[in-house]
């Protein structure tokens, strides 16, 4: 093998698992560009090639559900719904526990970052509102944001990739993947009560939240229409049309309105996101090209280790997400998968997901909910997200070593 595409990948995966460049504002997304740059103007990788390896139909989908997902959240169907649940408020514990459900539901049909970044104020409003911790039900809400996405093909962009490189089918990918999803989710409600337990009304702070946390009104025509397309884009999913044709039918429509500037729409689409899947395409084939996957499998194997053998896949899928992301790990670790033995894609969905949840950097999702919490005045750091993140981890892992067993 060629050392030049060698040391590129090897580069550009310790950059993204850093998240940053020393001296530089780099951040993973423009780390993982400057390696697909790399690899094609070192001559690592031809430029035809290189536009080849990305995989126009995960893109496409991506693209398209963030269309469906912003047209939710201009509606103000997130911030009506997370409100209308607050009813429940003088109940904490059926609270977080509505809350947390109807967050892992939205995550499954929805992208998990959406949902969070649109829940997560509302929430913070109301549970301060109602002198409540806010710690406890932000928490939940990342939390069940992560599992809840598990349990589908379009509920995380990782689950996306595998869905469409593995050629995946809706129906039989929620059968497997829902039962453990359910169970963690459970699981992590009991932690969370566990650790917060004659906490949930004690808030350390009883201040109003402030003036510029912000919630997105709501709109009874944009939501409704969101509404229905993601009902009927679920619906087409069931089908033997392609994902990537349905959500692009379903997101042209919801472009064609005559009040919600197109523009608004397309501001809510996560560029960084779909860039970076761009540039791992490339950055990956460059190594393939090397026969890089093959020499590392064939080191694993010498090891005793492989990756068809499920409980190692999972092991080495929660493994690599925390290091280096989710993302990026799917990524790498889907070349090595059999096309014929679905169960190892659910697998690695499923465990790459899970993994998310064990620290605070794990997901994309724990960032925002963070970030629009601070927003909001309520503070939560990497160690109280640690205390339920890591054993929520540890546990949902074990159910699905369990599940593995159990499902043959």
């Amino acid at each position: 093998m060629r050392l030049l595409p060698i040391l590129i990948f090897v580069l550009t995966y310790l950059g993204v698992a850093l998240g940053h460049v020393p001296w530089l504002t780099l951040d993973r997304t423009g780390i993982a560009l400057l390696g697909a740059i790399a690899m094609v103007a070192s001559g690592a990788l031809p430029l035809d090639f290189a536009l080849g390896a990305i995989d126009h139909g995960t893109i496409l989908l991506l693209f398209a559900l963030m269309i469906v997902s912003a047209q939710l959240r201009l509606g103000g169907f997130y911030t009506r719904v997370a409100l209308h649940s607050a009813g429940l408020l003088d109940r904490p514990y059926l609270f977080l526990f509505a809350g947390m459900l109807l967050s892992a539901v939205l995550s499954a049909v929805l992208a998990n970052d959406i949902v969070c970044l649109a829940f997560a104020p509302a929430i913070a409003v109301s549970v301060r509102r109602a002198r409540l911790n806010p710690a406890p039900f932000l928490l939940g809400l990342a939390l069940a944001s992560n599992i809840g996405s598990a349990a589908t093909l379009i509920g995380n962009p990782q689950n996306m990739l595998i869905g469409q490189v593995g050629r995946m089918a809706f129906g039989p990918f929620l059968a497997w993947c829902l039962p453990p999803t359910l169970v963690s989710l459970l699981i992590a409600f009991v932690f969370l009560c566990g650790l917060y337990r004659g906490r949930l009304t004690d808030p350390g702070l009883r201040t109003l939240p402030p003036d510029d946390c912000r919630l997105q009104p709501f709109n009874r025509w944009q939501s409704t229409k969101g509404i229905t397309a993601t009902t009927v884009l679920i619906v087409l999913f069931f089908t033997g049309i392609p994902r990537e044709l349905s959500a692009l039918a379903m997101a042209g429509l919801l472009l064609c309105s005559r009040r919600m500037k197109s523009r608004e729409i397309l501001a809510l689409v996560d560029w960084h996101l779909i860039t970076l899947f761009c540039a791992l395409f490339i950055v990956i084939e460059g190594i393939s090209l090397q026969g890089g996957p093959e020499w590392m499998l064939d080191r694993l194997a010498a090891r005793g280790i492989s990756l068809r053998d499920l409980p190692v896949l999972a092991g080495v899928a929660a493994l690599l997400s925390n290091l280096v992301s989710n993302v990026p790990a799917v990524m790498l670790l889907v070349r090595f998968l059999d096309a014929g033995a679905p169960a190892q894609w659910y697998t690695l969905a499923v465990a790459s997901t899970f993994a998310g949840n064990l620290i605070l950097i794990g997901s994309i999702a724990n960032l925002i909910v963070v970030e629009q919490a601070r927003n909001c005045g309520v503070e939560i750091g990497f160690v109280e997200h640690a205390r339920v993140g890591i054993p929520t981890t540890l546990a949902s892992l074990a159910v699905l070593w369990g599940w593995i067993h159990l499902a043959g």
